[in-house]
């Protein structure tokens, strides 16, 4: 495939008097991260490849506004909601898709309280229902037989109850899906949620993804597979400083549109 993407805009496809299938919210990481920047254009290939017609808002997508709420500044978050609100709905936008277990917890839990009812998918549900309808397939590729454990997002696992989809997924790489002590409901934060990403450290013993990498290191993994910028961006930061160089951290996206060779 060629190194442009072709990714359209909701605006273009109101142009031409369409409708995508759905809507994919890239969010803040996905569009300004570096490391983030990857898990979009990885998934973008997955749609490309699966044949789904989708856009983006682009410059007309705004923060959801999880890290003001969180932190505490809630008329910042509603500022934020009611604008995302108002684009969205003005393009009668029906179902979207996120990358990111914070924003996906927001469009779905916060904003129909503010007028924005929409169908939300995390993209491993989403990717995982491509897989089920036979819209997409899954190689093993260069991940057969290699151990890979899931990090389970707060905001994906505990906040929404989502756990089978990212795990069904990997275990169609015919990898072998080693699970950390902590996982599932009793999974451990990485230590970015509740906006504390863009805070400096609180005085401890132990940094949290320290305690988390730890974790996921006991098991032995060759891959540390994520479902969450903020997650990704934690779990390389605790890899750096305990095992650097010998194991990867890759979001689901990744694992599939690699395997794949896309």
């Amino acid at each position: 495939m060629s190194d442009v993407l072709k990714v359209p805009t909701m605006a273009e496809f109101t142009a031409q008097g369409k409708q995508p299938e759905v809507l994919f919210w890239v969010g803040c990481a996905g569009s300004f991260d570096d490391r983030a920047k990857k898990i979009t254009k990885a998934f973008v290939k997955l749609l490309h490849k699966a044949q789904v017609e989708f856009a983006v808002l682009g410059t007309e997508e705004s923060c959801t506004g999880d890290p003001a709420k969180r932190a505490g500044n809630e008329f910042l978050f509603q500022m934020q909601a009611v604008t995302n609100i108002e684009v969205l709905n003005a393009y009668q936008v029906k179902k979207i898709v996120t990358a990111c277990p914070h924003c996906f917890n927001t469009l779905k839990n916060e904003y129909p309280s503010l007028g924005g009812d929409y169908k939300v998918m995390h993209h491993t549900q989403f990717l995982k229902s491509l897989l089920d309808e036979e819209r997409l397939t899954i190689e093993g590729g260069k991940f057969k037989g290699k151990r890979i454990t899931f990090h389970d997002p707060c905001y994906l696992g505990r906040a929404n109850d989502v756990y089978e989809a990212p795990r069904d997924l990997i275990k169609k790489l015919d990898a072998e899906l080693v699970e950390m002590k902590n996982c599932r409901k009793k999974g451990l934060c990485c230590g970015a949620g509740g906006a504390q990403m863009f805070k400096d450290a609180e005085p401890g013993d132990k940094e949290v993804n320290i305690e988390r990498t730890e974790q996921a290191m006991e098991v032995k993994p060759d891959v540390i597979a994520a479902g969450c910028p903020f997650c990704n961006t934690m779990m390389t930061d605790g890899v750096k400083n305990k095992a650097e160089g010998q194991i990867e951290v890759m979001d689901v996206a990744e694992l599939i549109a690699n395997a794949n060779d896309l």
